[in-house]
């Protein structure tokens, strides 16, 4: 199994336009959940990536609802970004 780098570091991969290594899916994903946990996403950042993946498709949830879901936590993350920088 891959090594789980933090999603904050930075990835030295270089690409030449068509794919980076930091686009290749873990061969054990099969759902979301692998994939937030592969990179180590924080709670607002898998809400976003939640809702990305989702956007307009549940029953409980249009593209509205969606859009400010992903603001709200964007939002949030920003901030949490701001304090740790100061």
């Amino acid at each position: 199994m891959s090594q789980v780098k933090d999603m904050n570091q930075e990835d030295d991969s270089k690409s030449d336009g068509s794919t980076a290594s930091y686009y290749e899916l873990p061969i054990y994903a099969e759902e979301l959940q692998h994939l937030i946990s592969h990179k180590n996403m924080n709670a607002q950042v898998g809400e976003i990536f939640r809702a990305c993946y989702r956007y307009g498709q549940a029953s409980h949830s249009n593209q509205l609802r969606d859009a400010r879901k992903i603001l709200f936590y964007a939002g949030h993350e920003v901030q949490r970004l701001e304090r740790n920088n100061d």
